[in-house]
């Protein structure tokens, strides 16, 4: 089973900068003479936040990518990488195909050096992931090793612009892994942001496609679809009404390319996209939009390197602008859409969102599902803090041990407006998801309208039982679960 890559065709400075720029003061623009050509710098707010390039207390922040190599040779990236391994062969620091150095040249491209493009997080460093291998297909296990591997070595920030179908409706073609799952469910358990990007429908069935691919379409991954110069969202990018998270501009990407792809001996621009092959002269696909979202997840762990990655998650996407019929999307609704997710990234709202009050962060992820993902809670009382997210976090499960003849007492309150549901589940369940689940493990559930629910429950037999906290469609937000035991 293989995957393609998704496209061939100090806090308080920071607040005081946001408030400046606010104020009426000139946002920093980077002296890169080639920036002018990076339109999706200006659509993204990516320097507005400051008047004046920062010095960020979390500069050095790790931000892996996991593609096709990089040239390590070009000077956008002298001093940028932090380490680089192979995982098909070959030097990871040599890019046959390209698509790698164009994804880390948006990301991390030397910035206000006074040459050639600028990178839209400044203060990180690469850890480049070579999987790509020479016809350009991805094979699950070098990808799965490689997220590992970068987590391992201190990424916060993972990008994976590439991605396998996923079909609902026809197994058959679905491409979903376990393997993938895992190193994805291990990157988030350890703190990292996954930012993959939605997929191209060039590579589905059908044009658009109604289903992200995968990784996106993984719990805790934010899908990142594209956007045109107007401001509506091409064809090619697929839609979800789940997964798609975010939306950033993926349409006429102008970024780095090895210099041995450049295709003209008089091009002026040796090593930029202008001077590569027909695919990255007016390059387009969700796998441009997605390392701009990375970038800005890397952005805002400089700036504030005690956030943990759920926080991260949530303050880009609760701060995106919505996209819509008044700014270029005919086909928009208002508020969050299968095209665009909760809207166009805004790197300036997110870094000024750090003023506070910030979102609360959730220590017991990833509790997605029965047996080893859920933690055990120990004691006769507790009061758990934690967060749900239909699109993002829609289940957390934990495990609570009774003993015969006990009693359990459990309450969930989540977020005014919501629905919540609460369930409990026997001892031996292995999952409380579909398609493998089986009902009749199920030994309690409250789950009528509201934000609140309770269960009483007298175990006839003792063990670990589940305890799983769901939010209905349209939910999202901090809940509190109580547990006693009598």
């Amino acid at each position: 089973m293989t995957r393609a890559a998704a496209a061939f065709a100090a806090l308080a400075l920071v607040t005081a900068g946001v408030g400046a720029a606010a104020a009426g003061r000139v946002a920093f623009a980077p002296n890169d003479p080639l920036a002018s050509k990076q339109w999706y710098l200006a659509q993204d707010k990516a320097f507005d936040a400051w008047p004046e390039l920062p010095t960020l207390p979390g500069a050095g922040i790790k931000v892996a990518i996991v593609d096709s190599g990089i040239d390590g040779g070009h000077p956008e990236f002298a001093g940028r990488i932090a380490l680089a391994k192979s995982f098909v062969g070959g030097s990871p620091l040599t890019d046959q195909q390209g698509h790698g150095t164009f994804v880390a040249g948006e990301i991390a491209a030397a910035t206000d050096n006074g040459q050639g493009i600028a990178g839209i997080a400044f203060p990180a460093k690469l850890l480049v992931a070579k999987v790509v291998r020479g016809d350009r297909t991805i094979s699950l296990e070098a990808e799965a090793a490689a997220i590992r591997w970068a987590v391992d070595h201190g990424a916060r920030v993972v990008n994976l612009s590439l991605g396998g179908l996923r079909d609902p409706r026809d197994p058959r073609r679905d491409t979903y892994s376990l393997r993938e799952a895992d190193a994805v469910d291990y990157a988030v358990r350890h703190g990292a942001v996954v930012v993959a990007a939605v997929g191209n429908s060039d590579q589905a069935p059908a044009t658009p496609w109604p289903y992200a691919s995968y990784p996106a379409a993984l719990p805790h991954v934010i899908g990142v679809s594209a956007l045109a110069r107007d401001g509506s969202v091409p064809l090619f990018s697929n839609r979800d009404i789940v997964y798609n998270d975010l939306a950033a501009p993926g349409q006429d990407i102008f970024s780095t390319i090895p210099r041995a792809l450049t295709t003209h001996n008089n091009c002026l621009d040796v090593g930029y996209s202008d001077c590569g092959p027909d695919d990255f002269r007016r390059a387009e696909g969700t796998s441009f939009a997605a390392p701009q979202v990375a970038a800005a997840a890397a952005l805002l762990f400089a700036t504030d390197p005690e956030l943990t990655g759920d926080q991260v998650t949530a303050l880009l996407e609760h701060s995106a602008d919505d996209v819509n019929a008044t700014n270029g999307c005919r086909r928009c609704p208002l508020l969050r859409d299968s095209l665009s997710g909760w809207g166009r990234l805004d790197i300036a709202q997110a870094i000024g969102a750090l003023a506070g009050p910030l979102p609360a962060p959730d220590r017991f992820e990833t509790n997605d599902d029965a047996g080893t993902h859920a933690p055990r809670i120990w004691g006769k009382s507790r009061e758990l803090a934690a967060t749900l997210d239909y699109w993002d976090d829609p289940l957390d499960v934990y495990s609570v041990k009774l003993a015969a003849g006990e009693t359990l007492a459990a309450r969930a309150q989540g977020p005014a407006g919501t629905n919540m549901n609460l369930e409990l589940w026997r001892p031996g369940t292995l999952t409380v998801e579909p398609p493998g689940r089986t009902i009749a493990d199920r030994v309690a559930r409250a789950a009528g309208p509201g934000p609140v629910e309770r269960i009483v429950f007298s175990a006839r037999r003792g063990g670990w039982y589940y305890v799983a906290v769901r939010i209905a469609q349209g939910g999202f937000g901090p809940y509190t679960l109580s547990l006693s035991k009598m």
